[in-house]
């Protein structure tokens, strides 16, 4: 069974990673570098390129045994196989028992075992291939191929035991670019996406920078149950120093009160703008799977029929009224 192509998208692949068993966890699109440390905790970063033939390989580091990685073996995949890269480099996260089997099934594999592992892995396949968009009108000649000049590529930036990798399916291993710990890698895996945008730069302005973090909703319903328990707290010590008359106590509590009152108000916008964005992203990812061909072949039958169908294709037919006065003369 082939691999389909997927739109790259956060809400995509939030939920593919969700129908994978995995637990707290969502992507978000990077506007900016800066952005990384309002996400925090970050598990890793998927960067999108346009794909071009580089001649030189690229040193793949002698000691990464410990390191989860896998050749791209499988067109269409690129996506997938990146996001599996920093999942199965994760032993913090809880991947479902699905994945869970799976890196321990073939952690003992080669690399090139390893990618065909996945490629022969009918639970990731299947989840990918949900994703698919139904059924198009026109054909579709825009394959993503390595050989042809608008492939796309996908690659990973994990921090593994210390040390800061790249890990691209078309190389023969991951590549160590630096130490780094768990506090710092954000601030040290900067540079690195910076020099390969300028690599590319003269000819090429396409990137995508995406990064698997914690759960929002998860993360901000945890910090409003915290502050919940504190703004009572406080209440109680606040009640407490007024029945003994102790002023200065009370109005410590009192101010405190006011500052988690502010936080408990911010974290229920922030909560309420991220349930809001989960909500967009599942409709969005139920509209790409819908099939619409047969609606919209049954509109045009049924507008025909009402003789309704010709003026349209004679009105679309007409060159535009506007097209003459609005043309630049030279």
């Amino acid at each position: 069974m082939e691999w389909t192509t997927i739109e790259s998208d956060p809400g995509v692949f939030t939920e593919l990673i969700q129908k994978m068993g995995v637990k707290g966890v969502q992507v978000e699109e990077l506007w900016s570098l800066d952005q990384l440390k309002e996400l925090s905790p970050v598990y890793g970063l998927v960067f999108l390129f346009k794909w071009k033939k580089e001649t030189e390989r690229r040193q793949a580091a002698p000691d990464a045994g410990h390191v989860f990685f896998a050749k791209q073996v499988i067109t269409n995949a690129c996506a997938t196989q990146a996001i599996l890269s920093i999942l199965l480099n994760c032993p913090e996260l809880d991947l479902g028992s699905e994945l869970s089997n799976f890196r321990e099934f073939v952690a003992d594999f080669d690399p090139t075992m390893k990618g065909l592992a996945i490629s022969n892995s009918d639970v990731i396949r299947s989840v990918h291939n949900s994703f698919a968009p139904a059924h198009s009108l026109l054909p579709d000649d825009d394959k993503d191929d390595e050989r042809g000049g608008d492939a796309y590529h996908f690659i990973s930036y994990v921090p593994v035991a210390g040390q800061l990798f790249e890990l691209d399916g078309l190389q023969e291993g991951p590549i160590a670019l630096c130490e780094c710990s768990s506090s710092d890698w954000l601030d040290r895996v900067g540079p690195h996406i910076s020099a390969r945008i300028e690599r590319y730069a003269a000819s090429e302005i396409r990137f995508n920078l995406m990064a698997l973090v914690g759960n929002r909703v998860e993360l901000y319903g945890s910090r409003l149950a915290e502050a919940e328990e504190r703004r009572q707290a406080l209440l109680a010590v606040a009640a407490e120093a007024q029945q003994g008359q102790d002023s200065d106590a009370a109005a410590a509590a009192q101010a405190q009160l006011l500052d988690v009152e502010a936080e408990i108000s911010s974290l229920h916008e922030a909560l309420a703008a991220e349930q809001t964005k989960h909500r967009s992203w599942h409709e969005e990812n139920v509209r790409r799977k819908h099939n619409y061909v047969p609606f919209i072949f049954n509109l045009l039958k049924l507008m025909a029929q009402r003789g309704e169908l010709g003026p349209l294709i004679e009105r679309a037919r007409k060159p535009s009224t506007t097209t003459g006065n609005n043309a630049m003369s030279t």
